[in-house]
């Protein structure tokens, strides 16, 4: 059984081939690539839904050079106080899957088995992360229409990504708990100043709302410092600033070899009520 419920009835999902069909006969066959597209039709007249190609593979380049473990070492250390063998991790906007690959690796070095479920909008990125997370269930979907069930999940997690409180609450088990990373103000300042002439800080957003406490809290805070011009292409590209960027500005960026910037991350945990 999948861990995924249809979204036309919202009946649990089960394998069948190479498909996922629903008791009152859905079906949604699998991709290739491993994921499953479970975003109904009318959530956007968009052609293309989140990140594409070229931004997925810029990130994933970047990531997988360790410029952002200080953020993947701050969700583990705070996952590890309470992740636990049989727990089932949603992913909200899970990218090309790299915080929760690393994730998953503490858990199995840990001895835990974890139920993995990837949720992104962008087919790309839903296709990198089956790749890299082939022990997970991956489906393109909206993160504010969650094709998961009432209170299915033990933790929920969302690092830069969009979300909907109510749709976390309606998933998440009593007692469990919805990690968000976020960027804090002064987060690659340094791009920003590279890129536009006035530059202001990150307005910092809580995600505190009724029904959670705040469990804990991290801020980690660091230098990065790109020398060569594909890494900071990369950090550019993976960014929001890339596709609201003046060609002008993204000239400045291609013409630059050496970047110095903090960068800087806010963690929460909050406990379902």
């Amino acid at each position: 059984m999948s861990v995924f419920v249809c979204p036309v009835c919202r009946e649990k999902l089960n394998s069948c081939g190479g498909s996922l069909r629903c008791p009152k006969g859905h079906s949604y066959d699998l991709a290739k690539a491993g994921y499953v597209n479970l975003l109904m039709a009318q959530s956007s007249k968009s052609k293309r839904h989140g990140d594409d190609k070229a931004m997925v593979a810029a990130r994933k380049r970047f990531l997988e050079k360790g410029y952002y473990s200080p953020l993947l070492d701050g969700l583990v250390s705070l996952l590890s106080k309470f992740i636990k063998d049989g727990d089932t991790l949603a992913d909200l906007g899970c990218g090309e899957g790299w915080y929760s690959r690393g994730i998953m690796k503490f858990a199995d070095e840990s001895g835990m088995d974890i139920a993995l479920a990837g949720v992104d909008i962008s087919k790309c990125s839903a296709a990198f992360a089956a790749k890299s997370l082939p022990s997970a269930e991956i489906a393109v979907a909206s993160t504010s229409s969650l094709p998961l069930g009432n209170e299915s999940c033990d933790i929920c997690l969302c690092v830069f990504a969009p979300f909907s409180m109510e749709e976390v609450r309606r998933v998440l088990r009593p007692g469990g708990r919805f990690v968000r990373a976020f960027p804090l103000e002064d987060h690659l300042i340094g791009l920003k100043k590279l890129v536009y002439d006035s530059v202001y800080a990150n307005k910092v957003r809580t995600a505190g709302c009724d029904g959670f406490a705040v469990e804990d809290r991290l801020e980690i805070r660091s230098v990065l410092r790109l020398d060569n011009k594909q890494d900071i292409a990369d950090l550019f590209m993976m960014t929001p600033y890339y596709y609201k960027t003046s060609r002008a500005g993204q000239e400045k960026v291609a013409a630059v070899s050496e970047l110095e910037t903090p960068i800087e991350f806010g963690i929460e945990v909050m406990r379902k009520q």
